[in-house]
């Protein structure tokens, strides 16, 4: 297919009439806090997804993992995310920098919906709710503070149409390359996968906090 056969849509005109309006129930679903609900998902949600972008617009969608409750509400409008030791690129941390528009996408185990957030985060060196961040003894050197503009439950068809919680869907887990023949290919090493996969398997065992 060539360029000339791709029809784009360029205008938020466009856009709605070729894909219309959202129901005002939809439209009702968006609450600026966090009820008891958000409250109860976000306590039993062991994973997110953390989505930033520079001042030029570039994107990036950071995986987060903790035991499920390592995320804290401080308040209806406030939670707050511990920052685990990574690769030290700063991706997040520094997008929030230039720009403090941040998204959250908090998914349980099982369930077919997720939580989504939006709102402005900022970066916390300390204060006293580290001691609540703390994890297999470890403090974190930074954690991640949302003040929440946007609130809403994201329905399940995702989730349904990718069958994502259905073990019997997944892909063999050795009809797929490893983490170490990916590195090894794509950064053109002289080592190979096996010892790759080996030092990266340590790492991730040993340096999660």
């Amino acid at each position: 297919m060539g360029t000339s056969e791709i029809k784009t849509i360029e205008t938020l005109d466009a856009l709605r009439e070729h894909l219309g309006h959202p129901a005002e129930r939809t439209r009702g679903k968006i609450i600026p806090f966090i009820d008891q609900h958000a409250r109860t998902l976000i306590e039993h949600s062991p994973f997110y997804l953390l989505a930033t972008a520079s001042s030029d617009g570039t994107c990036d969608v950071s995986p987060r993992g903790d035991p499920a409750g390592s995320v804290k509400v401080l308040d209806d409008n406030t939670l707050v995310l511990a920052d685990r030791p990574g690769n030290k690129l700063l991706d997040s941390q520094t997008n929030i920098i230039e720009n403090p528009h941040a998204g959250l996408l908090f998914i349980v185990p099982g369930m077919n919906e997720t939580l989504r957030i939006n709102g402005r985060a900022k970066l916390v060196a300390d204060a006293p709710f580290f001691d609540d961040l703390v994890v297999k003894g470890k403090r974190p050197a930074l954690a991640i503070l949302v003040e929440v503009e946007e609130l809403y439950m994201h329905c399940a068809k995702a989730f349904l149409r990718s069958s994502l919680w259905k073990p019997d869907t997944w892909p063999e887990r050795s009809s797929l390359p490893t983490a170490g023949q990916i590195f090894r290919d794509q950064m053109k090493l002289d080592v190979t996968a096996e010892a790759l996969d080996a030092a990266l398997t340590e790492g991730a065992l040993t340096t999660q906090y």
